[in-house]
């Protein structure tokens, strides 16, 4: 093996073990891999100009509109409207308030395009909700951090545009269809899985809510869902770019957050902003430094090894799609989900075209397998979220998971069998051959 690929692999595990920022340990172990590889000289030069590069894309200008978005629903009063809206509909059924939170989740991580932002905000009022209902405090926190994750495959989602930049640029707008259908499932078997809890525990049917309040909460919550639709129809009508419809967000999430629902105040705006800045730097950092990886794996024809060393321990596509699952699971549990995406999309992705797996059905694929990672210790950010709001342990949380770990391979299992799961909705709107 060549000692760059050492120097790269064994300095980033290093950086990782011992808790550096994981952008620094990118950029850091790049940098040594390179200066092995180019003797010295350019190294530091070629890093700086690979991480530039890789931000310098039009579409990554949706990211901070995205984000900043999600902020100002996070703050205007979505998440109640949303949760008030779930009840109206599926409260009354036995364990129907563990569906709401499953909805809400669902509804909220969609709008907002943020699992940690629909973890905060749903489950800051449905736990203790629950708990107050009788529902162990674990399983309610287990069920939020789960569902939470939909909302990085049901759009707009800001992980789905990385993948576009790191695939080579699969269509947005197919991949913003794509992720309705596999998001859905996972909510469905999720609430399986509440069905399956509320039986076991005898919890009864709850009060119906009355024909009249389940109008007025739905008025409420038009707003707030009408976002999905203006964002996915003008994109399908090819009425704005997803770049553009980014903006277009944040202006409709500014007239509902401070003019019709009054949730944020002007003076609270520049925080808003604030926070939208933050977390957008954190993003951009992680997607400079994955470019400049990226670039030297690829200098040191990392992807076309790894390729050939699959290939070499089968030729059955079953057997190496099992194989990428399962590497990709485990990389979700050690590794954040934007890197992971970038890093390991170049590698993978030419053996998926070898099996005649498409860019798009593979990327679904590959987010919701990660999707995973972000409710498993020891880097879950989803997870380390939800037991704060829950007020409990990664300890004591995992029993819960289990089940709701096993739900979500299921669907797993079912994306990666049926590609229709995945191209069906982009297919029949001719966004793909």
């Amino acid at each position: 093996m060549d000692m760059a690929v050492i120097i790269l692999a064994g300095f980033f595990i290093f950086f990782m073990a011992i808790n550096v920022p994981i952008a620094i340990a990118i950029a850091l172990s790049t940098l040594l891999a390179l200066l092995v590889s180019v003797d010295g000289g350019p190294a530091l030069t070629t890093v700086a100009q690979r991480m530039a590069g890789g931000i310098n894309s039009f579409a990554l200008l949706a990211i901070p509109f995205f984000i900043l978005s999600g902020q100002l629903m996070g703050q205007g009063g979505i998440a109640r409207r949303l949760i008030e809206f779930a009840k109206a509909l599926i409260g009354s059924l036995p364990g129907g308030l563990a569906f709401v939170n499953v909805i809400s989740c669902m509804l909220f991580g969609a709008i907002s395009g943020s699992s940690v932002a629909a973890t905060s905000a749903i489950g800051g009022f449905m736990i203790p909700a629950m708990k107050k209902e009788g529902y162990d405090n674990n399983f309610s926190t287990a069920i939020t951090v789960t569902s939470a994750t939909t909302g990085l495959l049901i759009p707009p989602s800001n992980i789905l545009i990385v993948y576009s930049l790191a695939s080579g640029g699969v269509s947005i707008a197919a991949l913003f269809l794509a992720g309705y259908l596999p998001g859905i499932l996972v909510g469905l078997s999720l609430m399986c899985v509440c069905g399956i809890y509320a039986k076991r525990k005898g919890f009864v049917s709850g009060q119906r809510v009355p024909l009249r309040e389940t109008f007025a909460r739905t008025v409420e919550a038009l707003p707030s869902l009408f976002l999905i639709f203006l964002i996915i129809g003008g994109i399908i009508a090819g009425i704005f770019t997803p770049t553009e419809a980014g903006a277009i967000a944040v202006l409709y999430s500014l007239l509902l957050s401070v003019v019709i629902y009054k949730e944020v105040t002007v003076r609270e705006l520049p925080d808003v902003l604030l926070k939208s800045v933050e977390i957008t730097a954190i993003v951009m950092l992680l997607i400079g430094a994955s470019a400049a990886m990226s670039w030297v794996m690829s200098f040191e024809n990392i992807p076309q090894q790894m390729s050939a060393g699959l290939l070499a321990l089968s030729d059955n596509p079953i057997v190496i799609l099992l194989m990428i699952n399962l590497i990709l699971l485990v990389i979700g549990i050690f590794m954040d989900m934007t890197p992971a995406v970038l890093i390991f999309t170049p590698i993978f992705l030419p053996v998926a075209a070898l099996m005649d797996i498409s860019s798009l059905h593979f990327g679904i694929m590959m987010i919701l397998n990660l999707c995973v990672g972000l409710c498993t210790p020891p880097v879950g950010s989803v997870l380390f979220v939800g037991c704060s709001i829950g007020k409990t342990s990664i300890t004591d949380i995992i029993r819960p998971l289990i089940p709701m770990y096993f739900a979500m391979f299921v669907v797993l299992a079912l994306v990666a069998a049926f590609p229709i799961l995945s191209e069906g909705l982009p297919r029949f709107f001719n966004l793909i051959d």
